[in-house]
């Protein structure tokens, strides 16, 4: 049975936009609901995917106003200015009202107004970072913050309090078996560009894809080019790939645990989300981090992997450079099945399968100290 502490905890999680930022928010709120008998509610903006996945979940969802601060124009940035006072009095009338014994900040735009009006409240705060680098949002608060639940050792000096929990995941990805070394085996390669596809991936790949084929006798690829660019992808390859066996072009990719199962090499972009499932697949990987992420966070996050030996990282560099780079990088991976199998054995070292219980007692021991 729940203790009665347990079951009257309330929790406040502010933050999203992205669903690196949602998803793994939405982990540990039903870690805490179903496993503390908490009750959990969201704060975030009508721009992100909290308004689509939070009440899918089955959780309230509250909505402030406030925008970027980061990568935008003058006239953006002067009206996000003016609306952030406005965040941190609304945040300031919903925790007085919900009164919640901990908020949990996930970075995006709502994350910072609702920790600053936690602060000014005195409610016990935790923020939650994936990334190598944190957020703006995070970085604002993270000396005024009660803990943080991070997901590499490095970022903990951004915090106070800070523990390496790593990222909630399903665990079907910590499930996955390691791929045989068996020379005579046929390879898989897995391109992989998130939801929306990696458009260095589609433009170049068809490129060297039968020259890479030709190379590495019997290898297949999977390539998720994303909804926008799966048809022009795929005729790409149709136009410099005569064997249409050994290729297959997808929009979109589910059961991803299947899919790093039956891959032996990964070429994907390096966010938070997909490093973590790299590493709890126990998945060689070729990482070449989104240019334009904020802060340079990918490239940050693949750095760290590459330190460990988990990883190799390709910079991006122009399509006619990157032409040459991939086909050497992807062709002396694949024909290495010790360096794989190496970078197999270290990144698993960097997963974390217990996050979301870790995470959850965290929250729980910050309510019980108030």
């Amino acid at each position: 049975m729940r203790s009665t502490e347990a079951a009257v905890l309330r929790v406040l999680i502010a933050g999203g936009g992205t669903g690196g930022h949602v998803i793994p928010a939405l982990a540990f709120a039903r870690e805490l609901r179903d496993a503390h008998g908490a009750e959990v509610r969201f704060v975030g903006t009508a721009r992100g995917m909290e308004t689509r996945l939070v009440p899918e979940a089955g959780f309230p969802l509250e909505l402030i106003r406030v925008g970027q601060l980061k990568n935008v124009g003058l006239a953006t940035r002067a009206r996000t200015l003016f609306d952030l006072p406005l965040g941190v009095m609304r945040c300031v009338e919903l925790l007085r009202s919900f009164k919640p014994n901990v908020v949990v900040g996930v970075g995006g735009y709502a994350s910072g107004p609702a920790m600053m009006a936690a602060i000014l409240l005195r409610v016990p705060t935790l923020a939650f970072e994936p990334n190598a680098v944190p957020g703006l949002a995070n970085r604002l608060v993270g000396k005024w913050v009660n803990a943080a639940a991070v997901n590499f050792a490095e970022t903990c000096r951004y915090f106070r309090n800070a523990h390496v929990t790593g990222i909630p995941l399903r665990s079907e990805f910590f499930a996955v078996e390691p791929r045989p070394t068996n020379l005579e085996q046929p390879l898989h390669l897995l391109v992989f560009g998130g939801s929306q596809g990696a458009r260095i991936f589609n433009e170049v790949l068809p490129r060297i894809a039968s020259q890479l084929l030709e190379r590495v006798p019997g290898l297949t690829i999977l390539h998720q080019a994303g909804a926008r660019f799966g048809k022009t992808t795929e005729e790409a390859y149709r136009a410099n790939v005569a064997d249409s066996s050994r290729w297959q072009v997808a929009e979109f990719l589910d059961d991803m645990p299947r899919r790093f199962a039956e891959a032996d090499l990964i070429l994907c972009r390096s966010g938070a989300s997909t490093v973590a499932e790299l590493a709890a697949a126990g998945r060689a990987s070729l990482l070449v981090p989104f240019p334009g992420a904020a802060d340079d966070h990918q490239l940050r996050n693949a750095e760290v992997f590459v330190a460990a030996g988990a990883a190799e990282l390709r910079v991006q560099g122009s399509d006619e450079l990157m032409t040459g780079f991939l086909l050497e990088d992807l062709s002396g991976l694949l024909r290495d099945s010790a360096r794989r199998s190496e970078m197999g054995r270290k990144v698993k070292r960097l997963a974390h399968p217990n996050a979301v219980r870790e995470i959850g007692q965290m929250i729980v021991e910050l309510a019980r100290r108030g």
